[in-house]
């Protein structure tokens, strides 16, 4: 709060009189009403001049040297909101430069913008890095990957979500290939996903395969199928569905749900036999004559235990709801800026979009990281991280 204004009422509202200050009794604590106002804004140009100096021993002279942030015509905060505006607002270029000259008085080109991200990406390519090693360390990941163009060419962008931090990157492949590189020949951990045969076909110690993927699956079949069978398959499949979400909903303490909250050792006794009707369910109907229901059945029986990690594991979530969120701001930024255009193009976007979306993980003012991380780039200076520190006891 900058300023406080007290107001007093000056006459009574019941009988008329005046209030002057000398009588004024004040009862109660006031109402208070708060007014939030932008300041005239105006951009803030430092001028610097670099003298030169005759050497009294040589005669020769010497130019000051600029300091190491303000190298460019643009400080670090004024560099890092071009980028904050363009990667966590998702404005595309011309409306930053409207913006810049229309709201904050900056006249700016659209080349100095593409400057600007430039900069900023190359500021964070270290703490981006730092993530990207310590992919394979991690102990749950979930992953999804979506369409990308580059300069009209076809490219994924795929996204790994671990439990502090969020990384992207572009390849020009969505098979294994991809994984391997990132996260090594096997997994150590759990990887979940939407059962997409890149991830099936993966080697990691445990899988999560997504429920909400299946649901919708069910909900399909159910609609597309005739046969009264094929639609009991659907029908009771769906309500063990149900049964399993409530089980973990009352395990997580969600307070809309009827029951006690759950212990894990609850959780896994309560489900187990909901597991066990799930995979009887799921070899009656293997050979359904329906083949979408067939092949519905055929993935619970080869994948049975895919389905089930979240409920004997720590960190796992039995969807693959924590990728497609990561992933639908990445295809929103695709949507207005319509892919890139270079190879240091999808650099910039792999990095500020791993480093905005970290950010908001960990509750951290992206703008403000990314105006340190510009300073430090400029002074030559280690960029803060993005990981935990270690408590060492």
């Amino acid at each position: 709060m900058n300023e406080v204004v007290p107001l007093f009422p000056s006459a009574c509202r019941h009988c008329h009189a005046p209030l002057p200050a000398p009588a004024r009794v004040v009862r109660g604590a006031p109402r208070r009403h708060q007014v939030t106002e932008l300041p005239p804004i105006e951009a803030h140009i430092t001028e610097y001049q670099c003298q030169r100096l005759v050497c009294p021993a040589c005669g020769e002279t010497t130019q000051a040297q600029l300091p190491a942030d303000v190298e460019g015509q643009f400080g670090p905060q004024l560099t890092a909101l071009i980028a904050y505006l363009t990667v966590v607002c998702r404005l595309p270029r011309l409306v930053v430069q409207r913006f810049l000259e229309g709201a904050l008085n900056i006249p700016i080109s659209l080349g100095s913008t593409q400057h600007a991200w430039e900069e900023a990406s190359a500021a964070v390519a270290a703490p981006y890095e730092e993530l990207q090693r310590a992919l394979p360390e991690q102990p749950v990941l979930n992953g999804d990957e979506t369409g990308h163009r580059t300069n009209g060419a076809k490219r994924w962008l795929w996204t790994l979500v671990a439990p502090t931090f969020v990384f992207y990157t572009i390849a020009t492949s969505r098979g294994r290939d991809v994984l391997k590189r990132l996260l090594g020949p096997t997994f150590t951990g759990i990887l979940g996903s939407d059962r997409l045969p890149t991830y099936t076909h993966y080697a990691a110690r445990l899988h999560q395969f997504c429920w909400a993927h299946f649901t919708r699956n069910l909900l399909s079949a159910q609609d597309l199928v005739k046969s009264a069978s094929t639609k009991r398959f659907c029908r009771e499949a769906l309500a063990l569905q149900r049964r399993l979400f409530r089980l973990w909903h009352r395990f997580r303490g969600d307070p809309h749900v009827r029951g006690a909250p759950l212990t894990r050792d609850q959780l896994i006794t309560k489900a187990l036999p909901i597991e066990k009707k799930f995979f009887a369910l799921a070899e009656r109907f293997v050979n359904a004559s329906d083949s979408t229901v067939a092949n519905l059945a055929e993935v619970l029986v080869v994948h049975h235990a895919h389905f089930f990690t979240f409920v004997h594991e720590e960190g796992v979530d039995p969807t693959n709801n924590v990728a497609e969120r990561a992933l639908r701001a990445a295809v929103q930024w695709r949507k207005i800026m319509f892919g890139t255009r270079s190879d240091d193009g999808e650099r910039a976007v792999e990095r500020l979009l791993t480093v905005t979306r970290t950010c908001q993980l960990q509750q951290l003012n992206a703008l403000v990281y990314l105006t340190a991380a510009i300073r430090c780039y400029r002074r030559h200076q280690a960029v803060a991280s993005l990981l935990p520190k270690q408590v060492t006891t």
